[in-house]
């Protein structure tokens, strides 16, 4: 390390710590702790912010972002440890000439190859042995340090830049549902001043937007009708009305003002805990992404592609839920008191599983990101000309594709989410408020120590003075 080894063709000695002046080293490591620093104070401001305000679901989010950045963390730790022993697995050229996202120049196989050795040596400091290990051998390293460098910084940014889009889109459809505020209210305030009448299945603007015909005629129609819907007007005032009022009369029946808003903002912050986190079968994903960018296959627009269509179905299938709600009260009532009431079910969705949309949903956001950070870490790294982007054509369609998609879940996937995943047969913790639902924990969890103190004296034997101090423990309980 002392003679830091030099480069080949007589270039300068790489410069090690020891021959760096002190006053560098410590220079940078401030720069670099004040900047951890402040952004980790930022992170606690906001997170008390959330506690006061009262936004638990979203300070759980918050907790989650900071699970991902230490993961990153992690990551960047490995990268960092193996970088030297990545060096020392030598594998044959031929090997390295198969599956490759840039064709190489005609006979120049060795020249990229030793201009990536020498670019391991320009990152490496003093690490001419390393990276002479493989070339003594007559092989290569199986990844370059450059290539490790450029692997470790893409996948910061792709995490990231998940973090920040899910985000984004996350306050979107928040934004989307500010009308339903205003009908909440509405209904809120009508509620003792409308007398029930009884009025005739069909004068409902509800059942007549959404039954228009029967058979198999209208069954088609009825799909194309929630294709075009979810792009111009996803949630309508006798929709909320609807599946509100059915909500309520399945899960609380004694309860007819219950704020449906309010609870379903707040499974809505519980939600966005979950898709702004990574969970390894998105890491798998990445791995088969990164697996498939082969010159001439041109995955990557299908890649693109195949998101774009599987949010469109999605959006249909939420819409067409709300269809068959409409459908079903239709079918079952000829007259109706009141106002229109569905009737919640998990057979309106995919495999009886509400769960598996917010899945989907996950799954398209993740990859949404993964094509704009590529996008920009590669016209960063290499250029937009650079051959890994592929043709301009495809290049541009994949973007306008990835930011259509995002603007489209934040727009009207999103909040019919929002909405329609409480049309199952149960209901989300979200419906007590913060202060009960960790009274019912805490409640739940006492109950659990008092039995595993009543089994553990039943197996001692069981005195006395044990069953007056375990009768103690439940009156101060109670």
């Amino acid at each position: 390390m002392a003679g830091g080894g030099a480069k080949a063709g007589g270039g300068p000695e790489a410069i090690t710590l020891e021959h760096t002046p002190t006053w560098i080293v410590a220079a940078v490591c401030s720069v670099i702790v004040v900047i951890s620093l402040v952004f980790e104070r930022l992170l606690h401001s906001l997170g008390k912010r959330l506690k006061k305000g009262s936004k638990k679901p979203l300070y759980d989010a918050l907790l989650k972002i900071k699970e991902e950045l230490m993961l990153l963390g992690f990551i960047s730790l490995l990268l960092t440890v193996f970088q030297g022993a990545t060096q020392k697995i030598c594998v044959r050229e031929s090997i390295m000439h198969h599956l490759l996202p840039c064709p190489l120049p005609p006979r120049a196989g060795a020249k990229v190859f030793t201009g990536m050795l020498g670019g391991a040596r320009r990152l490496l400091a003093g690490g001419g042995a390393a990276d002479d290990y493989c070339q003594r051998k007559g092989k290569v390293p199986i990844l370059s340090v450059e290539a490790m460098h450029q692997l470790h910084i893409f996948i910061f940014v792709l995490a990231v830049t998940h973090v920040v889009l899910t985000a984004i889109t996350a306050i979107l459809g928040i934004a989307q549902t500010r009308n339903w505020r205003r009908w909440e209210e509405k209904i809120q305030l009508n509620n003792d001043s409308d007398p029930q009448m009884i009025k005739h299945v069909q004068e409902f603007k509800f059942i007549r937007d959404h039954v228009k015909g029967h058979g198999k005629r209208w069954k088609i129609l009825g799909w194309l009708r929630s294709f075009f819907k979810q792009f111009y007007g996803s949630v309508t005032e006798e929709d909320y009305t609807a599946m509100r009022l059915g909500f309520i009369t399945k899960h609380c029946k004694g309860h007819p003002k219950f704020n449906f808003y309010k609870y379903m903002i707040r499974a809505f912050e519980a939600d966005f805990k979950k898709v702004v986190g990574t969970s390894w079968y998105l890491w798998a994903l990445l791995v088969v992404f990164l697996l498939l960018n082969v010159h001439g296959w041109h995955v990557y627009i299908w890649l693109t592609l195949a998101p774009f269509i599987l949010l469109i179905v999605v959006g249909s299938k939420m819409e067409h839920i709300i269809t068959e709600l409409a459908v079903q009260v239709a079918q079952k009532h000829t007259a109706i008191e009141g106002d229109v009431a569905v009737t919640p079910s998990d057979d309106f969705f995919w495999f009886h599983r509400p769960k598996l949309v917010l899945q989907l949903i996950h799954i398209v956001l993740f990859q949404n990101a993964f094509e704009i950070a590529f996008f920009f870490w590669l016209l960063v790294t290499y250029g937009f000309n650079s051959c890994i982007m592929g043709r301009p054509a495809y290049v541009i369609a994949r973007l306008v594709i990835s930011v259509v998609s995002q603007l489209l879940c934040g727009y009207s996937t999103l909040p019919l989410y929002a909405i329609v995943s409480h049309m199952g047969n149960s209901f989300k913790k979200a419906i007590f408020d913060d202060n009960v639902s960790e009274g019912l924990v805490n409640w739940a969890q006492k109950a659990r120590r008092r039995k595993g103190k009543k089994t553990e004296n039943a197996e001692v034997g069981g005195s006395s003075v044990d069953g007056r101090y375990g009768g103690a423990v439940q009156m101060t309980d109670a």
